[in-house]
C-alpha cells in the first residue's frame, strides 16, 4: 500500500521538532464497467432460459383483434427492470376497424397494452364522439423506462420499468382539435367521464392533485396490490372563478351652496 508522508510540527522545549507520520491513501476506485454485458450477465442468475420461446402468447393472439402491435424481444435491465411479453402498441382498433393512432408509440407488456387498447376503443372513443368528431390519435408522454418512481434515485422500481404503465397527455380529434386531459378549459363532464372510466379499468390513475410530477398528464398502470387496493388520484379541476367588482352607485351630488356677496 502506498503511503503519504505527512510532516507534523510539534513544539517541544521551545524548539520545533519535525515528526514524519505515515498516512494511508484512499483505496483506488474500482474500474467503471464500459463494455456491453452478455445476456446472462444482464439477466441475472435467476433467469430461466428454458422459458424463452418465439411462440406468441395467448395475449399476443387476443390483442390483434383490438390493436395493431409490433412484438419486441425480451427487454432486460438492472434489477427487476424489463419483461418478456413486450410489444409496441401502435394503434387501437375501433369495432369498424378504424385506427386510433398512439404517438409516440409506447413499449408495454402485452396484458397492459391489451387493457389500454380496450379502454381507448370501448370507453374513451365513444365519449370523444360526443364532442362532435371521432378520436384519431392519443398523445403519450412516457412508457417503458428503467427508473425509480418519479425518477428518484434509489426509489422503488417504477411500473414504467416493467412495461406496466403509460402516461397520456391528450386526445387529437379527426377535425384537428387537441383535447388535453388536464386542460381546465375542456368540458368538466367530459374529463369526469374519462377519469371514471380510467379508474375502473386501471389499478393506478394519477393526475393533477396526486403530486407535482402529474400536473400535465395522466399516469395509468396495472400494479397488483394486496387485497385488490386501487389508487385513483386525479383532481378534475375547473377554471378559477373571477371575482367581479359590484357597481356601487355614487351618492347624489350635494346641493349648491349659495355664495354670500
Amino acid at each position: 500500500m502506498r503511503f503519504l508522508i505527512a510532516v507534523l510540527w510539534l513544539a517541544s522545549a521551545g524548539s520545533g521538532i519535525a515528526v514524519a507520520e505515515a498516512v494511508p491513501l484512499p483505496r483506488p476506485r474500482p474500474p467503471i464497467w464500459i463494455e456491453p454485458q452478455s445476456f446472462r450477465e444482464a439477466a441475472g442468475p435467476d433467469f430461466d432460459s428454458g422459458g424463452v420461446t418465439s411462440e406468441p402468447t395467448e395475449c399476443d393472439k387476443r390483442i390483434l383483434a383490438i390493436a395493431v402491435t409490433e412484438p419486441l424481444p425480451r427487454l432486460v435491465g438492472p434489477d427487476a427492470c424489463g419483461g418478456s411479453d413486450m410489444l409496441r402498441l401502435m394503434a387501437a382498433l375501433r369495432p369498424d376497424g378504424t385506427r386510433i393512432e398512439i404517438k409516440p408509440v409506447p413499449a408495454l407488456r402485452c396484458e397492459f397494452a391489451e387493457s389500454v387498447a380496450a379502454w381507448l376503443r370501448d370507453e374513451a372513443a365513444p365519449r370523444v364522439d360526443k364532442l362532435g368528431a371521432p378520436l384519431r390519435t392519443v398523445e403519450t408522454f412516457d412508457d417503458f423506462e428503467c427508473r425509480g418512481r418519479n425518477r428518484v434515485v434509489g426509489a422503488k422500481l417504477s411500473e414504467h420499468g416493467k412495461g406496466n404503465a403509460v402516461d397520456v397527455r391528450s386526445f387529437v380529434l379527426a377535425d384537428g382539435r387537441s383535447i388535453g386531459l388536464t386542460d381546465i378549459s375542456v368540458a368538466k363532464d367530459f374529463r369526469d367521464g374519462i377519469r371514471d372510466s380510467a379508474c375502473h379499468r386501471f389499478t393506478t390513475v394519477l393526475g393533477p392533485g396526486a403530486d407535482a410530477q402529474h400536473e400535465s398528464h395522466i399516469h395509468l398502470d396495472l400494479i397488483e396490490r394486496t387485497q385488490g387496493y386501487r389508487m385513483c388520484q386525479w383532481d378534475v379541476r375547473e377554471p378559477a372563478k373571477t371575482e367581479v367588482a359590484a357597481q356601487v352607485p355614487l351618492p347624489p351630488p350635494r346641493p349648491a351652496v349659495p355664495v354670500a356677496r
